[in-house]
């Protein structure tokens, strides 16, 4: 369905949806991700992450009861690498609490929603378009909607921001996997609401997997030259794995604030 375009021959380079949407906004922050080096843990990251593992528990087991709502996510804690992040973060049982509390209020706001044609949560996908790329994600949730076919969902659990390249590399994951484009591609806030929804074309798919393309062999080139990746600032710079040693990330952090 999708001829995977040339790369550079080199190091096996694994590429998932947030090393690609670094590279999209910034090229050596995916590089610095492929070297094993990674942004610090947030309070925010761990209520998302909890977030959606209770999104997907009500989906997948069904909804939870109030009274045993803080159990159950204590038991996703548990049962997942949350459980270090919670020593690494030195959370206090208070701020765990609070945690829950705010997950308990975007719960609320999930259980609204219509979960018609519910298929799967956390769909694991993964593919090897060519030697040494290996393609990897998870869909938050997929939907059948019959003659319009599979709906890909992202659940945000803040501010809908953009989520155009994430969406696109899932929807290019899960045509190299399936063999066959979503329906549509949908990202979500449960905090606010908003939605973006898209239908996928061949056209969009291809330039993504020249996107992809591009970042393998960028990356492996620069590893040969031992050379850095072209650096781009933003609001994103805040979490980077390398902001410590980039100016430019530096002041952009002073522009948009910490």
């Amino acid at each position: 369905m999708i001829d995977f375009p040339w790369v550079e021959p080199g190091e096996p380079v694994p590429v998932s949806a947030t090393t690609y949407v670094a590279y999209r906004r910034c090229a050596e922050s995916a590089a610095a991700r492929l070297r094993g080096l990674y942004g610090p843990d947030s309070k925010i990251a761990f209520r998302g992450g909890l977030a959606h593992r209770v999104f997907a528990r009500h989906l997948s087991v069904g909804p939870i009861e109030t009274d045993g709502f803080e159990m159950a996510c204590r038991q996703e804690i548990g049962s997942s690498n949350m459980n270090m992040k919670v020593a690494d973060l030195g959370l206090k049982p208070s701020e765990i609490r609070n945690l829950i509390e705010e997950v308990g209020h975007l719960y609320e706001r999930f259980k609204s929603l219509s979960s018609d044609g519910f298929t799967a949560a956390e769909v694991a996908l993964e593919h090897e378009p060519t030697e040494g790329v290996v393609l990897k994600g998870s869909v938050d949730a997929v939907f059948d909607d019959g003659p319009a076919g599979v709906r890909l969902v992202d659940w945000k659990t803040g501010q809908l921001g953009s989520s155009d390249d994430q969406m696109a590399f899932y929807t290019l994951l899960w045509a190299l996997d399936r063999k066959e484009l979503p329906g549509s591609v949908e990202a979500m806030s449960v905090k606010t609401g908003e939605r973006s929804t898209s239908v996928p074309s061949l056209a969009e798919v291809t330039q993504t997997a020249r996107n992809v393309a591009d970042l393998v062999t960028s990356v492996r080139r620069g590893s040969v030259a031992q050379e850095g990746l072209e650096r781009t600032a933003g609001p994103w710079c805040r979490y980077c794995p390398v902001l410590d040693s980039c100016s430019e990330g530096a002041a952009a952090v002073q522009v948009f604030g910490t």
